[in-house]
Formats: structure tokens, C-alpha cells, sequence
């Protein structure tokens, strides 16, 4: 078997006709990413292949950022200012030592799948490879909206603060038909959570500047956050996103939580317990906003966050410097948030991601306590980041299996911020028909191509058409 070929990861018949017949052809929901509408639309010709792969300013791929520099790398060739040939140079001496990584098969597979480059890629093959993609990157095909439409995408959710104007969501609203894709929002309000980080009052009074309201107590944030979910839904919006690190479940009363943010709003020290508290109730807050909404609320949570303090500094957030988080009761707090919710009915759907996958198996069966008021309306999300690969996919579907209903599954997502990313979907669609596959090969699932394949479509792109509701006004 020659690398990547058709029938890649899949490894018996079914498999193969499962992929080949029913997933490859559905059309791609990401309801999950981080890419740039601005970038979307203004629809840009990328210089070269390092911009697109490795870094466009301080805006790229921390994936390859992390092995680049476990290949010892400078950071000058990595997010810094050195020529961008030698950077490619740099990542092509890097992938070839990848063997294993997903990074492997993913550079291979946008090689193959936008440029129709099918040879290894490598320090040997690096010079011609860098003429022929660059040649094409000048080309119209290879503008972002273009890419977008190549890779039979049907919806962008990009990931957004409360507080954005949402400016060129606004655009690419006008050039919907044109485009044939959508451009949605999906709010994330990590900043109205982090009240110990500098700038928190700043950033109140900017949310409450863009919604209208004077923010002074936690009832007026949470009526300035209600009018940013009017706002992203008159734009399509239909999903939030909470990136929940760590989660210990506290209850306070709208006089603790008051004091809570007066203090934080001028820098005085805040508790562990205040902390855990106002993010307690905010989220529940939330909660209750998403379901009168009728919006899916997302979580990503068992986070490390910027553990090398020096490269945080001089870099930002989003470098390469995150890693697995290790709360080992993040699933106990968690399903005390859903019983207190209960109590109130006031769980909206939601996906949840722990980048733990020890936390999976505790998750899916708390989750199972609460599905009630449709169909799967607690999901086990995809496995994420670092548990984006062969393994871990396999992993996450047998644990959605064997707990809960796994043809209810939404399926996959790019997490990313480039817009060669799409062949991750094709990647998860294989692993998801080998899987499958390997089912009917052993006697645990008929051989019956009609009823797997129903289910493969439904996983690669109807449920999440079903379950976000986009195209409801179309």
C-alpha cells in the first residue's frame, strides 16, 4: 500500500464502500474553528506556502510551531521574521522525522488534496514543492473563499467575543450566494470569565459600551451578554463556545457576586472560592441563555494554559505553549453544574470537549443522566487537539458507541485557524467508516451497506445540519 492512497485507513470492504459511497461525498459543516473572517473576506492571494502553513504575522499554526521547535528549530523560522523559504525549509526537515504524528498525514493530505502534489514530502523534495505550490497560491483557485468552496464547505462558525462588532460577518452576509457558503458567529466569552487577568474592568466597559448597557453588577453583565446573543443570532449565530480550563462548581448570591466583580474591577485580590463562584454562576447564566436561545453550548475544558511563562510574555496566548490539563474531579464538578441546572430546566444542548481523555468515559455517562427534550442533547464533542488523531478518534466513536447513540453523533470539526485544514474532515470520515467497518467485518454490526451508510452520512454532515439549525431561514 502506497502512502495515503484511496483506501487509506479503511481495511476491509465495508469500510471502503461506507467511504467511498456515503462519507467522501457529504458537504462539510465546521461549526468549530479559528479562522479569520476578515481574511475571508477580503479573499487574498497568501504570497507563499509558508504564510498559509506556518505564519502569517503572529496568525499561524501552533500545531507545527510545537514540533518545529522539537526539531530544534530558531525561533526566528518559526513565528519570527526570518525568510520565509528557509522556514518552509525548517518545517519539511521537521515533518520527515513526524513519522506517527497526525501532522504527518495531514501535510500530505493538502498536498495531495489542493496542490495534487503526491511526493513525499521532505528536505529532497522541498525546493520543488515550493515552486509548483507557490505558482498555484497566486492563482484564483487558491484565494480563501475559493478554498472554502473546493473543499465543499457549506458553514463557517468562526470563533468571536461578545464584544466584536462582527464587522465582516456583516459583509460576507451580502456575498452569501456568491460565495455559497455561510460565515456564522459563534460567541465565545472567555474575557467576560477571566476577571483575574489585567484588563477586566477594560473589558466590561467595552462589552457593556457595544450592548448598551452600563455593567455594574452581575444582573447587568448578564443582560449586556443577552443582547450580544440578539446581535450574533441576527447574523446567523446559533453556537457558543466556553473555554473552561479547570471548572469547580460554587454557588454565590447577586450580593457575593457584586462584591466579586467590584473587587475585580479594581484589581483588588480574589479568592480561589470567588473565582470558582462567579464562573459558576456565569455559566449558569449562560446556560440559561443558550437554551432561550435554543443555541448548542460548547466546552473545552482540562486545559494547561501558557505553561512557559517567558514565551507567553514575549509571544501571547495561542503559541504552542498549552497542554493537557489533569483536574482529576473536573467530571465530578461538572455534573454538579448539570444537577443544579436540572433542578431550574435549564440545560440547553451542549458538546463537550475535555482535552483529557481520562475524563471522557465519566463525562459520557454523566451525560447520560440528563438526556431529555430531543435528540442527543448532551454529545461526547470530538476528540480534540492533542486527541486529534488516529488513536484518539477511534477512542472518542467507541466511547460515544458503547455509552450513549453514536449515529446521533455531530460529528467533526477543524478547530483551526487555516484554510487548508478541510482534509481533517476526510481524515475523520476514513477512521469513522473503519470503525464501522470493522464492526460488520466482526459480526458486531449487519452487513448491510444502506443502514451503515445512513449512519455514516448522518455522522459526516446531517446531524450537525439538523442540530444547528442554519439553514432554517433559507
Amino acid at each position: 500500500m502506497s502512502l495515503l492512497d484511496d483506501d487509506f485507513l479503511l481495511t476491509t470492504p465495508m469500510a471502503k464502500k461506507l467511504f467511498h459511497d456515503h462519507a467522501e461525498k457529504m458537504p462539510i459543516i465546521d461549526f468549530h474553528c479559528h479562522l479569520d473572517p476578515k481574511e475571508i473576506y477580503e479573499n487574498k492571494n497568501y504570497k507563499n506556502i509558508s504564510r498559509i502553513w506556518i505564519n502569517e504575522g503572529s496568525f499561524g499554526d501552533h500545531y507545527k510551531w510545537r514540533l518545529m521547535r522539537a526539531n530544534g528549530v530558531p525561533e526566528e523560522l518559526i513565528t519570527g521574521d526570518g525568510d520565509d523559504y528557509q522556514k518552509f525549509l525548517a518545517w519539511a526537515g521537521t515533518i520527515e522525522k513526524a513519522l506517527g504524528n497526525p501532522l504527518f498525514e495531514w501535510t500530505h493530505l493538502e498536498l495531495r488534496r489542493f496542490f495534487g502534489i503526491n511526493d513525499v514530502f521532505n528536505t529532497k523534495t522541498a525546493p520543488a514543492i515550493w515552486e509548483k505550490a507557490n505558482q498555484l497560491l497566486a492563482t484564483e483557485d487558491f484565494k480563501p473563499r475559493n478554498l472554502i468552496k473546493r473543499s465543499n464547505v457549506q458553514v463557517v462558525c468562526t470563533t468571536d467575543d461578545p464584544a466584536s462588532d462582527l464587522k465582516y460577518h456583516k459583509l460576507l452576509k451580502e456575498d452569501e450566494a456568491e460565495n455559497g457558503f455561510k460565515v456564522l458567529p459563534a460567541m465565545r466569552p472567555d474575557k467576560a470569565f477571566n476577571l483575574t487577568t489585567d484588563g477586566y474592568g477594560d473589558y466590561l466597559d467595552q462589552l457593556g459600551a457595544v450592548s448598551g448597557k452600563k455593567i455594574t453588577s452581575f444582573k447587568s453583565l448578564v443582560g449586556a451578554l443577552r443582547q450580544r446573543f440578539e446581535y450574533f443570532e441576527s447574523l446567523g449565530g446559533h453556537l457558543s463556545d466556553h473555554g473552561l480550563n479547570f471548572f469547580h462548581f460554587v454557588k454565590a448570591s447577586d450580593d457575593e457576586l457584586n462584591d466579586i466583580i467590584d473587587k475585580a474591577r479594581h484589581n483588588k485580590k480574589l479568592t480561589k472560592t470567588e473565582v470558582d463562584q462567579y464562573q459558576t454562576m456565569l455559566v449558569e447564566a449562560l446556560m440559561h441563555l443558550n437554551k432561550e436561545f435554543n443555541w448548542t453550548m460548547q466546552f473545552h475544558m482540562n486545559v494547561i494554559r501558557n505553561a512557559n511563562k517567558p514565551m507567553f510574555k514575549s509571544f501571547g496566548a495561542d503559541g504552542g505553549f498549552d497542554s493537557m490539563g489533569t483536574q482529576p474531579d473536573l467530571a465530578q464538578e461538572f455534573m454538579k453544574l448539570l444537577m443544579d441546572a436540572q433542578e431550574q430546566n435549564e440545560i440547553p444542548k451542549m458538546i463537550i470537549y475535555s482535552l483529557n481523555p481520562n475524563d471522557w468515559m465519566q463525562l459520557a455517562t454523566g451525560m447520560g443522566d440528563f438526556q431529555q427534550d430531543g435528540v442527543q442533547k448532551l454529545q461526547l464533542g470530538a476528540a480534540w487537539w492533542f486527541n486529534d488523531t488516529f488513536d484518539g478518534m477511534k477512542r472518542q466513536l467507541t466511547i460515544m458507541a458503547e455509552q450513549s447513540l453514536l449515529p446521533n453523533f455531530v460529528g467533526m470539526l477543524t478547530d483551526s485557524r487555516s484554510f487548508l485544514s478541510y482534509p481533517r474532515h476526510e481524515y475523520f470520515r476514513r477512521v469513522l467508516c473503519n470503525v464501522i467497518g470493522e464492526w460488520a467485518e466482526r459480526g458486531q454490526a449487519p452487513d448491510d451497506e444502506d443502514y451503515l451508510g445512513k449512519i455514516v452520512e448522518d455522522i459526516s454532515y446531517n446531524n450537525a445540519h439538523d442540530q444547528f439549525h442554519f439553514f432554517d431561514k433559507d
